[in-house]
């Protein structure tokens, strides 16, 4: 993640439920950064991101802990080949092809990669690795097409908004006219050709820090706010998110790749900034975070492209405190590493209203639900939060006690999903109810265990 814009996710209890929800509108999904020394285990990541109905993450690199731990899970994931191993994926067809086989087709189909980011933000890598992205691109393309996953795994490379000479209006957008021959232009005919998209990094947060003067915080946060008018265009935009995506529509059209889609890999708002890092606040980030999910599961597409639905990646899961730079490098997490909530925000379009902050207000969830039991959790601690929702948790357990109508299957998976279901129903199936520190997860269909018929709440 660039630093500048110039330069450029308890106890492990009750924690809330967060569907990351794929819909026609749009899909959100989140970065699982691992800069920090105090993270929980990739498998304990894995029943978390469950847990919540995250389907999608992106990672930097291709770690064998966590691509094993995602295997079956569902959850899809973007890999990334490093900038440190561009020269070499460039250099070298060998290289490449023994690096997709070694970090790819090993994991894959079990482990659903559906795609590999191709170095991160090269254009600002202060090791000049720019030369060797397409190459390194073009090869890791080849490796897929002998290894016959060209058809699975797309290929892209994330790009920062600092790779647009300009940005405001947004049909102004432009890229640097230094980058368009070298690379730029041989980028998109690669991604055009192999129906890719482009990967952008785009963080309202670095414009508005940096011209608070200029920039209205409403603009930047998703509130109500008057709007600016592109005077190229006479489209009104209403957040400063969309301005940026549509700059970086405007830049494509202008090279003349205009069928060539965008998709948003990392977004974000710190919870925690330095001084002179105007805007970031816990309030600030709830806000961004919960209007920008909002916006996508619910909207349309940008003002310039209203039926291109918006592809976004949050950054990050978690704070991670071994990142460089400013504070806020290390606070943009939505979890802290004991997996607790840095804020509440409402991760499906059912979830208003928006409080005054722009945090989301849990509600009930809207249609037939039931939570059920984590199957992978340790049988130590499934037992514990059994024990938890049939005590302080005042679940209705009678019905599993021995003689009784559930008690048989006489399994712990199945009592304690019945407890667990008994406790969310209860709550009106409230966000933060099914969590029990990763031993439950929400399902849209009715549990069956043996003759046991699981409650819905009224």
């Amino acid at each position: 993640m660039a630093v500048s814009f110039l330069a450029c996710f308890l106890i492990l209890s009750m924690f809330s439920t967060i569907p990351f929800t794929h819909v026609v509108s749009g899909m959100i999904g989140v970065n699982y950064g691992r800069i920090a020394n105090n993270l929980p285990s990739p498998k304990n990541v894995v029943n978390l991101v469950k847990s919540q109905g995250i389907s999608r993450i992106k990672i930097y690199d291709t770690d064998k802990n966590v691509l094993t731990a995602l295997a079956n899970s569902g959850i899809k994931v973007i890999v990334a080949l490093p900038n440190e191993l561009l020269f070499s994926a460039a250099s070298n067809q060998s290289f490449a092809d023994y690096w997709v086989q070694t970090n790819v087709t090993s994991y894959f189909p079990a482990t659903e990669i559906e795609a590999i980011a191709v170095g991160n933000e090269v254009f600002v890598d202060p090791k000049n690795t720019t030369p060797y992205l397409v190459p390194a691109m073009k090869n890791i393309h080849t490796s897929l097409v002998k290894y016959n996953l060209d058809k699975a795994i797309k290929i892209s490379s994330p790009v920062a908004l600092s790779a647009l000479a300009n940005s405001y209006p947004p049909s102004s957008g432009s890229f640097k006219p230094d980058l368009i021959e070298p690379v730029i232009r041989p980028m998109l005919d690669l991604l055009q050709h192999t129906s890719s998209y482009l990967m952008v990094n785009a963080y309202p947060f670095f414009a508005y820090s940096g011209n608070a003067d200029k920039i209205s915080l409403d603009y930047a946060l998703f509130q109500e706010n008057a709007g600016n008018i592109d005077s190229g265009t006479g489209l009104k935009y209403n957040s400063l998110f969309d301005a940026q995506v549509d700059a970086v529509y405007a830049a494509l059209s202008a090279v003349g790749f205009n069928d060539v889609k965008v998709m948003v890999t990392e977004t974000g708002w710190p919870s925690v900034g330095d001084d002179n890092e105007l805007g970031a606040s816990e309030a600030n980030a709830a806000a961004y975070n919960g209007g920008l999910v909002k916006r996508v599961l619910t909207g349309n597409g940008t003002p310039l492209r209203p039926r291109d639905p918006l592809n976004v990646y949050l950054f990050a899961l978690f704070n991670e405190n071994q990142k460089p730079g400013p504070t806020s490098e290390r606070n943009y997490g939505l979890f802290y590493p004991n997996e607790g909530r840095v804020y509440d925000v409402p991760f499906t379009s059912r979830s208003t209203p928006v409080n005054g902050n722009g945090a989301g207000v849990p509600v009930e969830q809207e249609g037939h639900t039931w939570c059920v039991s984590n199957g992978e959790m340790a049988k130590e601690k499934l037992q514990a939060a059994l024990d938890y929702a049939c005590g302080e948790g005042g679940a209705d357990c009678r019905p599993i006690q021995p003689g009784a109508t559930c008690y048989h299957p006489e399994s712990l998976e199945a009592h304690a999903s019945y407890a667990f279901n008994s406790y969310y129903q209860k709550n009106a199936r409230r966000v933060g109810t099914c969590f029990f520190g990763g031993a439950a997860h929400v399902v849209t269909q009715p549990p069956r265990f043996g003759k046991c018929e699981f409650p819905t709440g009224q």
